[in-house]
């Protein structure tokens, strides 16, 4: 083993870190990892990254501290690089860090996909964005079902959340709603899968993606990269397909690593132009002039579906919205918000009062949530909190907005809505057009196979 090894620190929240070490580090005897910092994600350090997952050089696993301990942590390991891994954050927000780190005496790194894109055998199509909540499972969704109709077997890959036993979620095949269980999957987990399983799709998760890779492969035509946050792909893509928000103007080039996204796409999706202002949408397309003008764009529409919308109207409602969306995705307005104007509730009930446990402290973290609730669930207390806050508001009706049936998962005593919503191309070019294209030029169907 070579001497002079770095001393690194990899500062994540349980997903790029731990893929930016196996790809990067793992078995490179030019570094040695100290430590891992966690954020984002509650009670995710403390643990280790396990030596089964470490390799050879790491023995003993690697400690993951959280993130607060990030300057103490480079002064007491003599830390020579730290490599921020992980994504949805602001480049105010970046650069704070990295000037932490430089105060504390360590270089600051960011590592690019040249050294962290797994090359595939299998033709590849990668779902990014530029922010959580953007709507990239519902393209995932949407380029599925144009391959699908192409008789295509395609197995998705989903970015990772290892939120628990990490050598048990090294590799994760989650095929049926049982294997939701069989994993142990948290609502945020469940939130990603399930949509892929209710509709006979296979997708893999978990913590080592050279591994996941070659699993999927041995059951795909093509394999589809969900991505997660605003993370670029972990899987080399041969199209890459970004998904931009008009209800957050400019956050597509304020964000790390979103522009990075939008700057490698090939397709860039406007989604939610249904609900969001003209001033919103000329400002992204002008930020696609700027950095992609080559990018083909598809404008797209989120069209509700509700159940049971004579339940909300006059009523009193509380809306429930996908977690990671509200928090650090800073979204202000979501699917459930939108159903509860569009079909005419008398009021949006505050969820605040009666919070407790563990959603009290994602309020105080995320004073600007407002009167929207998020379904956090990232563990058995946080499930528990969420069905006690829920059960103990006054209102009428809960309106349920996740991607989730969420009463599967926590029992609630009063009516539910449920909302769902799905891509709507508007417009030329549709992905039905662009997969057909994308399938010809790697082989795989007729030229004259009759899309347009």
């Amino acid at each position: 083993m070579q001497e002079n090894r770095k001393n690194v620190i990899i500062i994540g929240a349980a997903g790029r870190d731990f893929h930016n070490f196996n790809t990067y580090y793992r078995n490179n005897e030019n570094y040695n990892v100290v430590a891992f910092t966690a954020a984002q994600i509650p009670d995710i350090d403390g643990r280790k990254y396990p030596t089964e997952l470490a390799g050879a050089l790491y023995p003993e696993g690697i400690p993951i501290y959280a993130q607060g301990e990030l300057s103490k942590l480079v002064a007491e390991l003599n830390v020579d690089v730290c490599a921020f891994s992980y994504s949805d954050i602001s480049y105010g927000e970046v650069m704070s860090i990295c000037a932490e780190v430089n105060a504390a005496g360590a270089d600051f790194l960011l590592i690019g996909p040249k050294e962290t894109m797994i090359k595939s055998t299998k033709p590849v199509i990668a779902v990014g964005a530029v922010r959580t909540g953007c709507g990239k499972s519902q393209t995932s969704r949407r380029i599925i079902e144009a391959l699908m109709e192409h008789r295509m077997k395609v197995v998705a890959i989903r970015h990772p959340m290892p939120y628990g036993d990490l050598v048990a979620q090294k590799v994760q095949r989650f095929a049926t709603i049982d294997d939701l269980k069989k994993h142990n999957c948290t609502i945020e987990e469940m939130e990603e899968y399930e949509p892929h399983v209710v509709r006979g799709n296979v997708i893999y998760s978990g913590v080592d993606y050279e591994a996941i890779l070659r699993e999927a492969e041995k059951e795909a035509d093509v394999i589809l990269w969900d991505g997660g946050n605003n993370d670029f792909p972990f899987i080399k893509p041969d199209l890459m397909v970004t998904v931009v928000d008009p209800h957050r103007p400019g956050h597509e080039l304020n964000y790390y690593p979103g522009e990075t996204t939008l700057r490698l796409a090939d397709i860039v999706v406007i989604n939610k132009m249904d609900s969001a202002g003209p001033e919103g949408i000329q400002t992204v397309r002008d930020s696609i002039a700027l950095v992609n003008p080559e990018a083909k764009v598809i404008d797209g529409a989120s069209p509700l579906s509700v159940d049971k919308p004579e339940l909300i109207k006059d009523k009193k409602v509380l809306v429930v919205e996908d977690g990671p969306t509200l928090t650090h995705g800073h979204m202000k307005i979501g699917a459930g918000t939108v159903a509860a104007q569009k079909y005419g509730a008398a009021e949006l009930v505050d969820p605040r009062p009666y919070a407790v446990g563990r959603l009290l402290e994602t309020f105080a973290i995320y004073p600007d949530i407002g009167t929207l609730l998020p379904a956090m669930g990232y563990g058995a207390q946080q499930i528990k909190d969420l069905e006690t806050t829920i059960n103990n508001a006054d209102c009428d009706t809960v309106i349920i907005a996740t991607p989730i049936d969420l009463s599967r998962v926590i029992n609630i005593n009063k009516p539910i809505v449920k909302v769902g919503y799905e891509l709507q191309e508007i417009g030329h070019p549709r992905f039905c057009e662009l997969v057909c294209d994308f399938l010809k030029s790697k082989n795989l169907i007729r030229s004259d196979c009759g899309c347009k």
